[in-house]
């Protein structure tokens, strides 16, 4: 029997679910009522990391989901709903489908094109991502979060200082996507080794706490030997509960543990575990990089670390698993295992100060 995380939240919250429950059982088929409530349902996943929450979403768009005709932002929710399941390939065709559509409405096609050019990137497809970028970035849509996605690229590919400058300036305007300019600027600045990056990940997460934000936060603090600062950063609120913790903040949490030999260090790995078995039982493939995580840095499991890094390279090719791919190879002492990341290096261009190796 799977475990899933417990639901959070207030009397009042519980009874807007209800009312949204009896609403959609009523009223099925209104796409504007549809909509609102499945944003409002991925938006509660990415906080909570629950996968019920995507379920609620899909179940929203029901009506529309294989209908070939389904207007275009009923596509594009789909899309992110696909997208946040790992199903890339598939987000991926639904949104050339919505783009494909005409006279697209200026905020979805704007949209459309920048979850595009992120699941390309995380894809490993930079030239295409780049060139969904470049045209959020020009008239008529002249998007910040285009500008931005190109300096992002451009920091990735051997131009990380004019990138680190065009980000602060973009971060400079009034009505800037500020926590995400931090949080791209924070990881630029992590993968140059400047430690600047501690300071800007913590801003991000002022300006617009998620999970995505304070797992990579964690993640540096846990690189510069800080697992104390990395445990009082994602633990939860009620010190002596795990179960609602999304699994990036627990699989963190589990680390820096780990690393602390704390006296609990035992019962989140056991939880950790028991989400990762639970997916496999459900036919989850998406969790490749937290199996590669939790086997090489709380198991010490290197060829399952190895295994699992290896089938996550297959799916995502950012820089984390790049870094994780190595790290692994390493640590199971088959350096050869990491030669896709040194291919994906030569190809594109990749600079990354973590992913230097010993002469």
């Amino acid at each position: 029997m799977e475990r899933l995380p417990l639901r959070a939240g207030s009397a009042e919250e519980r009874a807007r679910r209800r009312a949204e429950q009896r609403v959609l059982a009523q009223r099925p088929q209104d796409l504007g009522v549809a909509l609102r409530a499945a944003r409002e349902a991925i938006e509660r996943s990415r906080q909570n990391g629950d996968p019920r929450d995507l379920g609620t979403a899909q179940a929203w768009l029901q009506p529309w989901w294989t209908d070939a005709a389904a207007p275009a932002a009923a596509r594009l929710l789909k899309a992110t709903v696909l997208q946040a399941r790992h199903e890339f390939d598939a987000a991926l065709a639904e949104l050339d489908r919505v783009l494909a559509a005409p006279r697209l409405p200026a905020a979805v096609q704007a949209q459309a094109e920048l979850t595009r050019a992120s699941l390309l990137q995380v894809r490993g497809r930079w030239a295409e991502a780049r060139a969904g970028c470049q045209r959020l970035a020009a008239p008529p849509l002249s998007s910040p979060h285009g500008q931005a996605c190109v300096a992002e690229l451009d920091s990735l590919q051997g131009h990380a200082d004019a990138a680190a400058r065009r980000l602060a300036e973009l971060d400079r305007a009034p009505n800037a996507p500020h926590a995400w300019l931090a949080l791209l600027r924070a990881e630029l600045a992590e993968r140059q080794g400047r430690p600047e990056a501690g300071p800007l990940y913590a801003r991000a997460l002022r300006l617009g706490d998620d999970p995505y934000a304070r797992a990579a936060y964690a993640d540096w603090l846990l690189d510069a030997k800080r697992p104390a600062d990395a445990a009082t950063l994602v633990r939860p609120r009620q010190p002596d509960s795990l179960e609602a913790l999304p699994d990036a903040l627990l699989l963190r949490l589990a680390i820096a543990w780990h690393r602390l030999q704390e006296p609990d260090a035992a019962r989140a790995a056991a939880e950790m575990q028991a989400r990762l078995d639970a997916a496999a039982l459900r036919g989850d493939t998406s969790h490749a990089r937290e199996r590669a995580r939790f086997a090489l840095d709380v198991r010490g499991d290197t060829a399952e670390a190895l295994r699992q890094a290896t089938l996550n390279w297959a799916q995502q090719r950012e820089p984390a698993d790049a870094v994780l791919l190595m790290r692994a190879a390493r640590a199971a002492q088959q350096p050869q295992a990491a030669e896709p990341v040194r291919r994906f290096m030569r190809e594109q261009g990749l600079q990354d100060r973590r992913l230097k190796e010993p002469a």
